[in-house]
């Protein structure tokens, strides 16, 4: 999945051993370094052969109109995207006037290392000028964890062999609106078609320049967007550290600038040149005052020393890898693509601050930037067991949402609040209803990942006086999207017109995914009420009157929640992923061209909704978040059947396929889609890692290993462990952080060990037993077995001869003129 000779394993680092021009795209964001506000794609400091220069701030967007070919009430009106923030990270170096190419020149060594300890890029070359000069050339790039508005980068130049002119090319540079003084040169081409996985693009200019100065060796460039009207300034500072003789020159224009450094070096003696870059962003601050802040986070950069900072940067990461490292024994290989996961989602998160994660976190532009339900299910299972603070953060972003929410849920003849698919600023900017606005599970999503933040780390004050507000309002919602029917004199409580995970299945009714989680939501939401009032009256006495709360909405909650209907099929005894599934053909996978892949870039939607076809794990996924509501036969028999019909076309089916294969048993088929997974933007097995990391991916990956071979599950805040560990795998261990106590989880094929640190005893289940660790202590759990094992995979050759309700026969095919029947496996 990914070439060893040029990216050869290393447990603590990516090493880049040769140079690759045709894949700028895909290596630019395996080395971007960031830290959830700011992030400097892996481009390399010459600032030219790139598929994108992109610096991006978390956050920080366009707006435009969506212009609908046919409007209708309700649709999203206004569109987000994130913006290219000016590029600081150009350092071209020249020697004898001969400029470092990467493509032309005479390169002897290369490497390029992110190293995941310390949190820095670094890059070496060795070339040989035409002239014959042996040039050593070593740069350094660092986003600070600690400094969240700090950017340092250093190139060092030693002529090895004689005395020469070098010339270090220091810029600022506004690509968001074009500018570049190499527009015309020839960049990494981009892949012509349509994808709605792509970035919008706005033609007309983004940023509008407000101040830039230079004074001495410090730069300034400040910004005001269009339609927006966010304000954005970068300051840079230039040190030069030589025993040569230089002189330096400056010039500042409204989108580019340049400090450059002109040394006439001795044979052997270094040239070192620093530059501290800070940004800094606003909805509503003045650009001037921007520049007053990026000047005193700068100064303070000084005053500390470049080294001081990145002396930190290590001694953040050390913590950060103690408290969040998971240990595979014996295979190197996977345990450098778990790491960088990790550190991914670290570059994602760790300063966002209250703003959300998006797709792609700060490491390119794809899907605009926005913030999904990825969040919630995918990345902050990570940040509660890990770094709980990064999870508060993130569900204060949605705490923030709220009146956008509510606003969004009254347009759509909803009580409550409905948050939006698609955003960044709050505002739904999903322009297909269908595929977007009608995944109304991202309600409960969002209440499902509070509730596992305070279930797992007792933090009960942010509930009552911050998260109550999201589980009401998302409960409300489904209290008035759902409706009653009566059914043999019981009453069912239905919910219609929703799209599940699934977005290859759009606007069905009693999708089985939606119902499960808006069930949980209402609970949720009603024990949550009660609780308050029982706890602390006063402060459930101002929820109520903040949010005028009936005294008989739990309970309607509750009784919502009881009759919630889960649709079964009993002659083929499964749960239809919604109440019309099954009546559907059977699209026929194993016989699907790979060059129509992913479908929908190559079938029309209506095409695709006709069939039984997922691009994303969707009962499947119900399976395992509400995995005590459902028997392990009934999640056997389910996996058995939505598995073949899953294309993986979305990167959050591998991870979801992997935790459920080994529950249910396909401990080998586990493996591989676990493996998969690990590499989804290493190995760029989706083609599309040129636009940003899969943050979401990176974060199943540390649910599969902990939840999948680890066997965590928390139902009812109860921490049970049921392991799966693989065969070849001789041990995994991962930190687990419960209610304020961490504690070491080792498996190995006979034994489960945990042990805690300081903190309060935990108690847990192993299979059914249950256990408590004092703190400070051990306790080892003897293992018989790794669970079930079943050999092989499901295949469409189990519905041969499978009949729906009706009595009629399932068959598969591909959308052409031709059927293709479901025959046995051995015919």
């Amino acid at each position: 999945m990914i070439d060893r000779d040029r990216y050869p394993v290393d447990p603590w680092r990516l090493v880049e051993k040769s140079i690759g021009l045709e894949d700028f795209g895909v290596t630019e964001t395996l080395f971007t370094v960031g830290n959830g506000y700011l992030g400097m794609r892996g481009n390399h400091p010459e600032g030219r052969h790139a598929m994108e220069h992109g610096t991006f701030i978390n956050g920080f967007h366009e707006t435009f109109p969506i212009r609908h070919a046919e409007q209708a009430y309700g649709f999203a009106e206004v569109g987000q995207t994130i913006v290219n923030a000016p590029d600081a990270k150009v350092m071209r170096v020249y020697v004898d006037d001969e400029p470092l190419s990467l493509d032309i020149s005479d390169i002897r060594e290369y490497e390029r290392v992110l190293d995941m300890r310390d949190g820095v890029l670094r890059r070496h070359v060795l070339w040989v000028t035409p002239a014959g000069k042996e040039v050593r050339i070593d740069f350094a790039r660092m986003v600070s964890f600690e400094e969240k508005h700090l950017a340092v980068m250093t190139v060092d130049v030693t002529v090895l062999n004689a005395d020469a002119p070098v010339t270090v090319n220091c810029q600022l540079v506004n690509r968001q609106d074009g500018e570049d003084v190499y527009g015309g040169f020839p960049v990494a081409p981009k892949k012509a078609g349509f994808d709605p996985r792509k970035a919008e693009q706005i033609a007309e200019r983004v940023l509008q320049p407000q101040e830039y100065w230079q004074q001495g060796a410090r730069t300034v460039l400040s910004y005001l967007t269009t339609e927006s009207r966010m304000s954005l300034a970068v300051v840079a500072d230039h040190i030069i550290e030589t025993d040569n003789t230089y002189t330096s020159r400056t010039l500042i224009e409204p989108d580019i600038a340049k400090n450059v450094f002109r040394v006439q070096a001795k044979a052997g003696v270094p040239i070192r040149v620093t530059k501290l870059v800070s940004y800094h962003t606003s909805r509503g601050v003045p650009a001037r005052e921007l520049v007053d802040r990026c000047r005193r986070t700068l100064d303070r950069a000084s005053e500390e020393g470049v080294q001081t900072h990145f002396e930190r940067q290590r001694a953040w990461l050390d913590a950060f890898w103690e408290r969040s490292d998971v240990r595979i024994a014996g295979h190197d290989d996977v345990q450098q693509a778990a790491r960088w996961c990790l550190f991914q989602l670290a570059q994602a998160a760790a300063r966002a601050d209250g703003r959300g994660v998006s797709a792609k976190g700060v490491s390119g532009s794809g899907y605009g930037g926005h913030y999904f339900w990825d969040t919630e299910i995918f990345v902050l299972p990570f940040f509660t067991y890990t770094t709980p603070l990064w999870a508060r953060n993130a569900l204060r972003m949605r705490e923030l949402m709220l009146p956008a929410a509510r606003r969004r849920a009254h347009q759509l003849n909803e009580a409550g609040a409905l948050f939006p698919w698609r955003t960044i600023n709050g505002e739904e900017a999903s322009a297909y209803y269908a595929a977007g606005t009608a995944q109304y599970h991202i309600n409960a999503d969002v209440s499902f990942a509070l509730a596992k933040y305070v279930r797992a780390t007792g933090d009960d004050d942010f509930l009552y006086r911050n998260g109550v507000d999201v589980a009401v309002e998302t409960a409300r919602l489904w209290a008035t999207l759902g409706f009653w029917r009566d059914v043999d004199g019981e009453e069912v409580f239905h919910i219609h017109g929703v799209t599940g995970p699934d977005e290859y299945t759009t606007v069905v009714n009693d999708n089985l995914f939606t119902n499960v989680m808006a069930r949980f939501n209402l609970r949720f939401a009603a024990r949550t009420v009660r609780e308050m009032e029982q706890i602390d009256g006063e402060v459930y006495r101002r929820m109520v009157d903040r949010l005028q709360l009936d005294p008989g909405e739990p309970e309607a909650w509750d009784r919502a929640a009881d009759a919630m209907h889960i649709p079964f099929s009993d002659a083929l005894s499964i749960h239809p992923q919604d109440e019309v599934f099954l009546e559907r053909e059977v699209w026929d996978l194993e016989n699907t061209p790979a060059e129509q892949r992913p479908l929908l870039l190559h079938f029309h939607p209506l095409v695709i909704y006709r069939y039984q076809v997922l691009k994303q794990a969707d009962v499947v996924l119900a399976l395992f978040l509400q995995g005590n509501h459902f028997t392990p036969s009934e999640k056997l028999a389910d996996f058995e059947y939505y598995d073949p019909l899953t294309t993986g076309d979305s990167t959050l089916s591998l991870v979801v396929q992997a935790i459920l294969a080994a529950e249910v048993g396909y401990q080998d088929l586990a493996l591989k889609y676990f493996t998969e997974s690990l590499f989804v933007d290493l190995g760029d097995l989706h083609h599309n890692t040129s636009d940003g990391v899969h943050v979401a991916s990176a974060g199943g990956v540390w649910t599969a290993l902990v939840s999948g071979f680890g066997g965590l599950r928390d139902y009812f805040g109860d921490l049970t462990f049921d392991p799966r560990l693989p065969a070849s795998w001789p041990e995994l261990s991962f930190p687990v952080h419960w209610r304020g106590t961490r504690l070491q989880v080792t498996i190995t094929a006979r034994e489960l060990r945990v042990r805690a640190g300081e903190g309060d005893a935990v108690e847990f289940g192993v299979r059914g037993t249950s256990y408590t660790v004092q703190g400070g202590s051990e306790v080892v759990v003897p293992l018989a077995d790794q669970g079930p094992t079943i050999q092989g995979r499901p295949t469409l050759g189990q519905f041969a001869r499978a009949r729906r309700e009706d009595g009629t026969l399932l068959s598969a095919s591909v959308p052409t003129t031709t059927t293709i029947p479901i025959v046995e496996p051995d015919a």
